[in-house]
């Protein structure tokens, strides 16, 4: 979700105000993805390299997701959305882990969308991870046992990754999950963008033969 405080820059407002806006577009693509009947949306929140952020940038997205969670369960019950992370919170307030947990807890009953959220998330991190329990059980390393200590290892494959922004680079997204998965980019900034933008993004998709290394 690339492009907030650009966003925000080009309006002479601080980047604080393009997050708030996209946690909107965040709001608004959840639900019309559910109605989509879109199994999962993986949103990447907050990267293991966003910490390199002024701290007061990285205190506010806190706050900004803590606040998220609260005002948004009902939405989430509204519209049987599960909600689910992926990422290591360990880092992250006791009381934002608590939110977090809460939030888990409460739609898990839910039976469309699963919404995740990619928050201390970062790729290589995740797979260090998934190999350190590997080792940790005794168990022989392969693509099997890899894919089961993954974060994402009760959700599908990707099929579509869109990165917003005009950036065209995966910046260290489930490089695993997205060995297969078709790449879409745009030039437009998270904030902007829209439910019809998603829909042409699907669209394209459907017409694409997917071979996954056959013929």
């Amino acid at each position: 979700m690339d492009g907030n405080g650009r966003w925000a820059n080009l309006k002479g407002k601080k980047r604080i105000f393009g997050h708030e806006k996209g946690a909107n577009t965040v709001k608004n693509i959840t639900i019309h993805a559910s109605k989509k009947n879109i199994g999962y949306l993986t949103l990447y929140a907050f990267s293991t390299e966003n910490w390199k952020r002024p701290k007061v940038e990285i205190d506010f997205l806190m706050k900004l997701l803590d606040n998220y969670l609260k005002k948004e369960l009902p939405t989430y019950l509204k519209h049987n959305v599960k909600f689910n992370i992926i990422g290591d919170i360990s880092k992250f307030s006791s009381k934002l882990q608590k939110r977090v947990s809460q939030t888990i807890e409460k739609t898990k009953h839910c039976t469309g969308l699963t919404q995740c959220l990619a928050i201390n998330y970062g790729s290589k991190d995740e797979i260090k991870r998934a190999v350190e329990k590997i080792c940790k059980n005794k168990e022989k390393i392969s693509i099997e046992t890899i894919e089961k200590n993954l974060d994402t290892k009760d959700m599908p494959p990707v099929d579509i990754l869109i990165r917003t922004g005009g950036k065209q680079r995966l910046s260290n997204f489930l490089l695993w999950q997205c060995s297969y998965s078709e790449l879409f980019f745009t030039n437009t900034l998270w904030p902007d963008f829209s439910t019809e933008e998603l829909d042409g993004i699907i669209r394209k998709f459907k017409t694409i033969k997917r071979n996954f290394g056959g013929i």
